[in-house]
């Protein structure tokens, strides 16, 4: 018999487990990242290993470990969705204790052949059953506690990826067994759609998944793009499945099912380590997270054989690699000023390794996401860190603190230049005001300034920006006037014609428009259109510089969100400077009393055009500011509010869809014409 503090122990640990259990395959809200459970887990099977007395039935390591979640409808697998073993040895040695335990199994000499392995990635996701009948779709369901799942038909209809019908595919019944994901960009896409709207973000992408995968509502899922990967069979009826597992995943795929190609068939321990390392150094570089590689002995009859011990099978198991998630703790918050002026505030942590590397920067993204987290300094925190995403503080280990006290606040000046914070109403970003003047966001300016459709000074990219400012040849915009060939020669890579054609490109760009300066100052929230409105409004800078918010609301698509971020840019008197010192450096354009003074009827003003396709002599650009200067509007799509649609070659489904809604449609003659004949 096992002592009483050994049976005490493996209790808690089982405890433990299952409340861990549950708020990650449930709750889909982890309490403890993924290697702080494999540790816990590894504690309760040595324990057992230890006193074999302590294996219950009901163990977490004896059984799949899940719940069928209230709210949606049961389902009996009628092959049990059970779980491989899991080897958390990341080095090399975890394949040949593989690859030992099988060849002991199967009682093979020393000397025999090298088995062959189907080697293939471990997804981070949700398991799911998929079955067909006579090659139709007619269930989902999740892995639930592996005995029964939860029928999720519904939301997995809205992954485009998995067919409703199996190409050549008349078989009885055939159930595909895989792993529902969301690919990282997605990922970080939906997070940052719920930081704006102020809503839950999520932990990590299968998380994510398991959310929308378990929504009720169809239509919530179908916001949100899941992918799908097939890895294996459930109950098949009527087909013979190949005799490899390898050959079974080609059939599959040649069904229409996805199948992912990053899998080989390899020889033996030496096959299985080398995979696990090739998989390990792409790790970073694939879309989505993995926590490891799965080995399975390709050879169906030897799987037979082999069996299962337990809750697993012999033939099969997951090789992990390094967690991606890790506790530690939280010693500061420091402000990071970005290329656009958002204000980040950044976790500086104890250091830890977690997903590969040592991290002791984490970002905390916005200060309503540090209030919605609960996060405060001194705390032991959650950091994730999954490929080249940027490390992030999820969470907080709960602990015995009760309330939730501050004890960080955004600062009201900005770290970097000084110049006022401010914040959106109802937006969730604080930001630097200082835009031209604040170094932080120098290169972005830079880069803006230059743009084509601002002022349009070619040769002025990325990597010249990076040496001008790196090399503090450029400290403010209006420097960039006063670059040479002299000082520009200097430059790696910088030939005496080069410089000379950039040094003339400043020249002409001091020849513009006042939409196109502007537009060309970032001025956040205005855009190239609300740009060339307030230049058609005003007419003159200095009135645009000087109006008050209800001046500015009389422009035409201007509302208090852009008439507050122009007022705040021009009220900073750094700002003003920068203005006047381009000025005064020879940047001009032609100046009228603007509309409102002048009310000079515009030939095509109310009217929408639509251009698509490629015309023969101008350029898209081209053609928009002519019909912009007439006084029409240009919009990106046709709707039964356009009134012409300007179509060239390869015009594709806006010419379409005008024909369709009986819309006009000119090409670039009939264009020509229109305006000319407007203008007599």
């Amino acid at each position: 018999m096992a002592p009483s503090e050994q049976t005490a122990q493996a209790q808690q640990l089982k405890a433990l487990l299952r409340r861990y259990a549950h708020r990650y395959y449930v709750l889909d809200d982890p309490e403890v990242p993924d290697a702080e459970y494999d540790r816990v887990y590894q504690q309760l099977e040595a324990l057992e290993a230890a006193w074999p007395e302590l294996v219950t039935p009901d163990s977490p390591t004896q059984r799949v470990i899940g719940a069928v979640l209230e709210g949606l409808t049961p389902v009996r697998h009628a092959v049990p969705m059970l779980s491989i073993k899991t080897e958390t040895d990341t080095t090399p040695a975890g394949a040949l204790k593989f690859d030992t335990s099988v060849r002991n199994a199967l009682k093979l000499a020393d000397d025999a052949p090298a088995l062959a392995y189907a080697a293939e990635l471990k997804f981070d996701g949700l398991a799911i059953n998929l079955r067909y009948e006579q090659g139709e779709l007619v269930q989902a369901a999740t892995r639930g506690d592996g005995e029964t799942g939860e029928d999720v038909t519904h939301t997995i209809r809205t992954i485009k990826s998995i067919p409703n019908y199996l190409k050549h595919g008349n078989v009885p019944v055939l159930e595909v067994r895989g792993e529902v994901f969301m690919r990282r960009d997605e990922f970080e896409a939906l997070n940052e759609r719920q930081r704006e709207s102020g809503g839950k973000t999520f932990v990590n992408p299968r998380n994510a998944a398991a959310g929308v995968v378990r929504q009720l509502d169809a239509g919530i899922a179908q916001q949100r793009p899941l992918s799908f990967f097939a890895y294996g069979l459930g109950e098949v009826q009527g087909w013979d499945a190949p005799a490899t597992h390898s050959a079974t995943l080609d059939a599959l795929g040649a069904m229409g099912v996805p199948v992912n190609n990053d899998r080989q068939v390899v020889q033996g321990a030496q096959g299985l380590a080398d995979f696990h390392a090739l998989i390990a150094a792409a790790r970073d570089s694939l879309p989505f997270d993995i926590d490891g590689v799965v080995y399975k002995v390709d050879d169906r009859a030897l799987q037979l054989q082999l069996g299962f011990k337990s809750r697993e099978p012999r033939w099969a198991v997951a090789h992990k690699y390094p967690a991606q998630e890790q506790i530690t703790r939280l010693n500061g918050i420091e402000i990071q000023v970005g290329r656009t002026g958002k204000l980040t505030p950044v976790a500086k942590l104890e250091p830890v390794f977690v997903g590969g590397t040592t991290v002791s920067n984490a970002t905390l993204h916005n200060l309503f996401e540090i209030r919605r987290k609960r996060v405060r300094v001194g705390d032991r925190v959650i950091v994730r860190r999954a490929g080249d995403v940027i490390p992030e503080v999820v969470g907080v280990v709960p602990g015995p603190r009760e309330g939730y006290v501050p004890n960080f606040r955004m600062p009201r000046q900005c770290p970097v230049c000084g110049s006022a914070v401010v914040r959106e109403p109802d937006g969730v970003n604080h930001r630097c005001s200082g835009g031209l003047f604040c170094p932080a966001q120098r290169k972005q300016a830079l880069l803006h300034f230059a743009g084509r459709r601002a002022m349009d000074i070619e040769g002025l990219g990325d990597k010249l920006v990076d040496q001008l400012v790196d090399g503090g040849l450029i400290r403010t915009l209006p420097e960039l006037y006063k670059l040479g060939v002299g000082k520009l020669s200097m430059l790696e890579r910088m030939a005496d014609k080069s410089a000379m054609n950039l040094v003339q490109a400043l020249e002409d760009s001091k020849t513009t428009t006042l939409g196109r300066f502007l537009y060309a100052l970032g001025i956040r929230h205005i855009g190239e259109s609300t740009a060339k409105d307030l230049a058609k409004h005003f007419g003159r800078l200095d009135p645009i510089m000087d109006a008050t918010l209800e001046q500015l609301l009389e422009v035409n698509d201007v509302g208090p969100i852009v008439a507050r971020s122009l007022r705040t840019f021009f009220e900073q008197p750094h700002n003003r400077e920068v203005v006047e010192q381009l000025r005064a450096a020879g940047v001009h354009w032609p100046e009228s009393e603007g509309l409102a003074a002048q009310r000079v009827p515009l030939p095509l003003a109310g009217k929408t055009f639509v251009l698509t396709g490629t015309l023969p002599t101008l350029s898209r650009d081209a053609a928009k500011e002519m019909l912009e200067a007439a006084g029409a509007k240009v919009a990106g799509s046709v709707s039964k509010k356009t009134d012409y649609v300007v179509a060239g070659e390869e015009a594709g489904s806006k010419l379409e869809k005008a024909q369709q809604l009986g819309i006009a449609v000119l090409d670039e003659a009939g264009m020509l014409a229109l305006l000319e004949q407007r203008q007599t």
